[in-house]
């Protein structure tokens, strides 16, 4: 890697770096592995993330207004696409101290070289600019609307007599589009409606007024059945046709009510006018429309016009259902999928899908229902979050429906993705092991010592199948004297369960001891204390011939070496032992200061973690010269250490 000098501030302490510290190209701060002043007195307690001085000066400069921010890594490549109501608030807050994010957003904050962007006038525009900026850069870290392509529109086409017809690819030629339908025959149903009440073409000329006046196109068996006024060739008025569209648009909208009031008039005056064959072909209308609109979920009139939005997740995705009401009836409904990137929460994806139905159907009731409360202010609409009545079942109903699409796309990844499924592993790991109930929670054991010095011993988390390393714990053996495996296992697992069972926390479905009869006697001998002997199930696992024992069985159990409970518990093992021989390499390098540097006189422990900070371990304080350490801990120190190592200090 190539290293290069330069000078930055820290975002969080606020200092500047001195200029003798060399960075990589990453801009981290070196000072977390030192967390505190004790350890090491000229370095700031906390996490520091380093802002280079040009990301400094552009957060200075940036606006107090609506907008999109984009981040860069060092290739120049889009990482990060954001909104924000005030850029200048919102782009400080990835590097201010303590911001509590979470460790997926500290690895992109460290990746972040430039940034740049975009002004809007208003935090709905800057909502739906940031999502077709994510539609064509796709950042690395956004979060991506995963199948929105699956789902089909409803067409009016931008032509003289417009068609409509249903499509999956929208163009920017000036249509209309509507949608998307998650269910087609829900489309299908409504277009097979608008030709039943309406005669619009289905052919694909170009009906010009110059091309009709020539008398390119003759009309054809569309126009014969019954089905098409024969616009190709002037039987069928511009203005009169353009009427029927307005209508199909309304009905499209959901705007029905409107619909049967313009047809109720348009019956009443044919009636007056004794054109009761008219009369009756609209009245057929009414009838059709009138009964579509009862096969709507019908909710409560008083309600009217509005957009309901309700999200769900789980640990890789989250789910927003959207559904359109109008005069108090469902008539549109589909939920869309997101996969989780950094951690969002329920607002985020919501923000997401309004800027998705948005662009979609282009327009937004002027009342939107939503499931969480959110920072989202869009001129000319009232969101609410409703608690009671009405609106609050319609959020339920909403919620239903994205809880549903949920638990039907995990259904599916039971088949698609059967070999990264938990629930499959865990069900044939209980199988294996004859175990009572799911091992959802694991913990294994591993002892390590140097010749009876320095013994630890550590436990290892798996929750699901996999590692949970925030719940890993290190033990020192404090009762024990000499290389005695045995006792040492006997005491971490009486102190650990002793603990827990103290704080009343939730105990494991399976304990893993990393060693054969002997490490296991020991371990159910604590649990025998504890009185937890046969209430937790324990195994050990010996490493040569991977041997499974039982407490009281003399004969071990072998497992199928390709199975997958094998892989869990080997997997438990090594992560047991990796994570106690860790422990104990640093506590024997504690020891090695204790034994070497503290014996110097006037030598105390914060000294002698300064000089391994500056020089990195005991030979290379032995190799530096005396004006170096000088430099690093005083005159009067300095002539110690020289002493103590056989150099000459200067005089």
């Amino acid at each position: 890697m190539i290293r290069r000098q330069c000078v930055q501030i820290c975002s969080h302490c606020g200092n500047q770096a001195p200029e003798k510290w060399v960075f990589p190209s990453a801009p981290r701060c070196l000072r977390p592995k030192l967390r505190s002043p004790k350890e090491r007195p000229d370095a700031a307690p906390g996490f520091c993330i380093f802002a280079s001085v040009e990301i400094k000066d552009k957060i200075k400069l940036l606006p107090g207004a609506p907008g999109v921010y984009q981040f860069r890594d060092e290739e120049g490549k889009v990482i990060y696409v954001g909104k924000a109501k005030n850029l200048k608030n919102r782009v400080n807050s990835y590097f201010a101290k303590d911001g509590g994010h979470s460790g997926r957003t500290r690895v992109m904050v460290r990746r972040i070289r430039d940034l740049s962007f975009i002004v809007t006038s208003n935090e709905l525009d800057a909502l739906l600019l940031e999502n077709n900026l994510i539609k064509e850069l796709k950042p690395r870290y956004n979060v991506m609307l995963k199948d929105d392509k699956t789902y089909p529109w409803l067409c009016i086409k931008n032509e003289p007599f417009p068609r409509v017809f249903s499509t999956r690819t929208k163009m920017d030629d000036g249509s209309e589009y509507f949608g998307p339908y998650a269910s087609v025959k829900t489309m299908n149903t409504l277009l097979r409606l608008i030709r039943r009440l309406y005669k619009i073409r289905t052919c694909k000329y170009d009906l010009s007024a110059a091309n009709i006046e020539k008398g390119k196109f003759k009309v054809c068996l569309e126009y014969h059945i019954g089905n098409c006024l024969g616009p190709c060739e002037g039987k069928q008025s511009r203005e009169e046709y353009d009427a029927q569209i307005a209508d199909i648009r309304e009905i499209i909208r959901g705007n029905i009510s409107a619909v049967l009031g313009v047809l109720k008039d348009r019956m009443n005056q044919f009636a007056e006018r004794l054109e009761f064959e008219k009369a009756q072909y609209i009245k057929e209308k009414l009838d059709i429309l009138q009964n579509y609109r009862s096969k709507s979920t019908v909710v409560n009139p008083a309600v009217g016009n509005v957009d309901v939005l309700a999200a769900v997740s789980d640990l890789h995705a989250g789910y927003v259902n959207y559904m359109k009401v109008a005069d108090g009836a469902v008539i549109r409904s589909f939920t869309m999928h997101f996969r989780k990137k950094l951690e969002e929460d329920h607002a985020q994806f919501l923000a997401a899908a309004l800027a998705e139905v948005k662009n979609g159907s282009g327009e937004l009731a002027r009342e939107i229902l939503l499931s969480e409360e959110t920072d989202l202010e869009l001129p000319g609409h009232k969101i609410t979050v409703p608690k009671r009545g009405d609106k609050l079942r319609l959020i339920e109903l909403s919620a239903r429906n994205a809880k549903y699409f949920m638990l039907d796309k995990q259904r599916q990844s039971r088949f698609t993705d059967p070999d990264k499924h938990k629930d499959r592993v865990l069900e044939q790991m209980k199988k294996d092991l004859r175990l009572k109930a799911l091992p959802v929670h694991i913990e294994g054991f591993d002892n390590s010592n140097l010749l009876g010095t320095d013994a630890v011993s550590a436990c290892v988390v798996f929750k699901d199948g996999k590692p949970s390393k925030k719940d890993y714990r290190r033990f020192n053996i404090k009762t024990v004297t000499g290389p005695d495996d045995y006792a040492s296992m006997r005491e971490v697992v009486y102190r650990r369960y002793k603990r827990l069972s103290e704080e009343e926390e939730p105990l494991p479905q399976l304990i893993v001891i990393d060693g054969g009869k002997g490490q296991l006697s020991a371990a159910l001998e604590a649990l025998e204390q504890l009185d937890l002997r046969g209430k937790i199930p324990v195994i050990g696992i010996a490493k040569r011939l991977e041997e499974i024992y039982y407490p009281g069985d003399s004969a071990p159990l072998y497992i199928d070496k390709r199975s997958e409970t094998l892989k869990v518990l080997q997997h438990i093992r090594n992560e047991s032992h990796r994570f106690g021989i860790t422990h104990h390499r640093n506590k024997r390098s504690k020891s090695t200061i204790k034994t070497e540097l503290t014996e110097i006189p006037g030598i105390g422990p914060e000294t002698a973690s300064r000089l391994l900070t500056v020089f990195k371990s005991v030979s290379g304080i032995k190799r530096a010269a005396y004006e170096e350490i000088r430099d690093a801990v005083g005159d009067a120190k300095a002539k110690s250490v020289a002493l103590w190592f056989g150099k000459e200090p200067e005089v």
